[in-house]
């Protein structure tokens, strides 16, 4: 985990539940008051099932029907105190990290979950994002160093990812531990990856489906070869 504060414990941040850009849907987000994603019938079963008997019997999505090598994790950078807990992580924050490495802990939508669960491996590549602040975009890269575990903080009644309803021999939250690799050359805005999706949307482009736009309230994000290497290619041009 990030390092402690002399009075607030460090903790990673996510847009956890159903999280919302202001600068992508143009509508302001209060993280702690926007409406909890309904819980369907099968997720509400899935909770009282043990793990293996939920991987097996959940519904995979289209999304977890693919495999995928690349990702983006969205995180805040500017302070936000709640529950006395520091709930910023910044990518300078994973840089002072011990060993340059942190778990991904604190993400609470069931989608997002499933990634970390069930499809990040180690070894594979990130870009880390930076969300909810003035200017959104990925600022660098790191990876996924220890597939999905259980993340504690559902378990801490103090911290404000706690989840009364998950139980330690059948957890509900999964995170997974990521180790700096680089900052990117330059920033990538979210400007900018908006007007490439819009004009990618009319030219067939490579970025006509990335998930900030066609699924821009996930935190954890599956990211195509083609995506990938586009977005890699764009710190070498001017924005």
């Amino acid at each position: 985990m990030p390092p402690k504060r002399a009075s607030l414990k460090r903790k990673i941040s996510h847009c956890h539940n159903d999280c919302d850009e202001t600068n992508e849907q143009d509508v302001p987000e209060s993280v702690g008051k926007t409406k909890k994603k309904s819980v369907t019938k099968a997720e509400k079963n899935n909770t009282t099932k043990s793990f293996p008997s939920e991987k097996s019997k959940s519904k995979p999505s289209a999304c977890a029907s693919q495999s995928y090598k690349h990702w983006l994790i969205k995180s805040e950078p500017n302070s936000r105190i709640e529950n006395s807990v520091e709930m910023k992580f910044s990518f300078n924050d994973l840089q002072s990290s011990p060993n340059q490495t942190s778990s991904w802990d604190g993400v609470r939508n069931y989608q997002a979950r499933n990634f970390l669960r069930d499809q990040m491996k180690p070894g594979q590549d990130v870009f880390f994002y930076h969300s909810n602040c003035k200017e959104p975009g990925i600022v660098g890269i790191c990876q996924v160093v220890k597939e999905g575990y259980p993340d504690h903080t559902q378990f801490d009644s103090k911290n404000p990812h706690f989840d009364s309803s998950s139980q330690k021999d059948n957890p509900k939250w999964f995170m997974v531990d990521v180790k700096l690799v680089r900052p990117l050359k330059r920033f990538i805005s979210l400007a900018e990856l908006k007007g490439l999706h819009q004009e990618h949307l009319k030219s067939g482009g490579p970025l006509q489906k990335l998930g900030l736009f066609t699924r821009p309230r996930l935190s954890v994000q599956p990211i195509t070869d083609e995506e990938w290497s586009y977005i890699l290619e764009l710190e070498n041009k001017d924005a």
